[in-house]
């Protein structure tokens, strides 16, 4: 790998990434209804790829793949307690190998002793385990376990709150992440970053600030699409997820569910605010006009639609997210409605600094996004997502080309919806004689893409041998692999083997007449 140009005039890249934000909230930058005057703003100067979706619909698998380029079942975490490899390269090594400063501020859950992947720096822990208790076990396909299992109870207890779990978490994300920003304008611009601030909203638990909350009086936030669908008539998957959410324990009433979607589009509010810290510090740093910045989330939400919750389906709602690159100067704002993958980020990060990756090319899911930013290509390619983890007995597939989307469930009925007809993805055309062709079509992309057998055999051996180590691990002295953010205090402020005259002059800026 071999840098393309002078490390000294690369931009500088801001990723944004948030969480369990549904794509279908955001068919072309913010839904009207939303208020978020800063990424509205975003969105009108920013490339839009309005039909783009997560690797796999659940937090760990996807942002290993946004972060490699590859799909779980190449990297191995299948799930949200399966190991992130440290031999595997992603955009962080990339771009630290070029010279860049790759900095993370918040969430990656990533699971292993290996808690920075490419990162040279970390500001904040994890919000999520780092270990292996939360293994799925596929031997027990009816056991669910409570203690690590979404249930309803963050929609039946859905409302305000000033502070929570969440909520103090990503005001500390915002926090270093803005520190930061001034670290790099007073110390390090001769060094390109990579600053990837990461929250955990507007991920559920339904609860948000009064603040945020008032912004949207009864009614504004629209109401579902799909109501219930009784669970007789549901498929054999979101049985599954209905189950795992304990549903039967639960009495889910109206509004229930519409509090729960006024508390997410709260957060979702909130997270503008943040994102407008972040964005107005840049500005301040005066590192604004040769920053990149891209905003995207990990995987989607349902919000109640057809009565499921969260995420872990290929329903449009859980598996498709909003995707902007801002790069004004590049790139000509504009909607893209090809199908994308935030799989292509890896190689798009590492064309937009220049980055020779020619030798990982064959090892890559993704594919650059730089044609397309540049107008060049918006090709109708097929787009992967999987599926291996709670509330599935067997891997999971799912295929997106063009309007038609093909989800495959081990021995479950094979699912085809035409999006463009049926956006709700209500009608099944599996069974289709007039489109028995495109079925066959997007089951022989599976097919070349997925050995199911192997896949399969492959998650049950991750899954055992995980569970024998863990229940290990836990006995006697427990060592967490957990990040801890350490601060030297004796290089922070004045200390007596500094030069206050010094001190005093770097961290000022801008200096007076500047």
């Amino acid at each position: 790998m071999v840098s393309k140009s002078n490390p000294a005039k690369k931009p500088n890249i801001l990723i944004i990434m948030v969480d369990q934000l549904n794509g279908t909230w955001f068919p072309d930058g913010p839904a009207p209804f939303l208020k978020t005057p800063v990424l509205n703003a975003l969105a009108k100067s920013s490339v839009r790829f309005t039909n783009t979706y997560c690797p796999s619909p659940l937090c760990a698998p996807s942002r290993a793949s946004f972060m490699t380029g590859q799909l779980p079942s190449r990297t191995g975490v299948y799930d949200n307690a399966a190991e992130f490899a440290s031999s595997i390269p992603t955009f962080a090594h990339l771009l630290r190998h070029a010279g860049y400063k790759t900095v993370l501020s918040g969430k990656m859950h990533f699971v292993g002793p290996d808690q920075l992947h490419g990162f040279e720096e970390r500001l904040t822990t994890d919000i999520y385990p780092a270990d292996f208790g939360w293994t799925p076990d596929w031997t027990k396909p009816d056991e669910r376990i409570d203690w690590w299992y979404h249930n309803l109870g963050s929609v039946t207890n859905a409302g305000t709150a000033e502070i929570t779990n969440q909520l103090e978490y990503d005001d500390e994300v915002a926090y270093h992440a803005k520190l930061r920003l001034y670290q790099f304008a007073r110390k390090e611009s001769e060094r390109p970053f990579c600053l990837t601030v990461s929250f955990t909203h507007p991920h559920d638990p339904y609860v948000a600030r009064k603040k945020y909350w008032d912004l949207y009086p009864e009614g504004t936030v629209p109401p579902l699409s799909v109501g219930d669908i009784p669970y007789a008539e549901q498929d054999i998957h979101s049985k599954r997820l209905f189950d795992m959410s304990d549903w039967r324990n639960y009495k889910v009433m109206p509004d229930m569910v519409r509090d729960s979607r006024r508390a997410y589009a709260a957060n979702i509010s909130y997270l503008d605010d943040k994102i407008g810290e972040l964005l107005e510090t840049l500005k301040e740093c005066h590192l604004d006009d040769n920053t990149i910045v891209v905003f995207t989330s990990d995987h989607g939400d349902m919000l109640g639609e057809r009565g499921l919750w969260f995420k872990m389906s290929f329903f449009e709602g859980s598996s498709r997210v909003p995707l902007m690159i801002h790069a004004p100067d590049r790139f000509t704002a504009r909607r893209i409605d090809a199908p994308v993958s935030t799989l292509d980020l890896m190689p798009t990060l590492a064309d937009l600094a220049g980055i020779d990756y020619g030798s990982l090319t064959s090892d890559l899911d993704g594919v650059s996004l730089l044609p397309a930013l540049e107008n060049k290509d918006a090709s109708d390619r097929p787009v992967y997502v999987e599926y291996a983890a709670e509330g599935s007995i067997a891997p999971m597939a799912m295929v997106r080309k063009g309007s038609f989307k093909l989800t495959l469930a081990g021995k479950d009925p094979v699912q085809l919806f035409d999006l463009e007809a049926d956006p709700h993805e209500l009608h099944n055309l599996a069974e289709s004689e007039a489109h028995a062709a495109t079925l066959r079509g997007l089951e022989a992309f599976a097919m070349k893409r997925w050995n199911f057998a192997d896949y399969d055999r492959d998650v049950r051996c991750s899954q055992a041998r995980r569970l024998i180590v863990y229940e290990a691990l836990r006995r006697g002295h427990y060592y967490p692999w957990d990040f801890q953010p350490l601060q030297k205090a004796s290089e922070r402020y004045m200390r007596n083997h500094m030069d206050l005259n010094v001190v005093e002059s770097d961290a000022r800026f801008p200096k007076r007449g500047e």
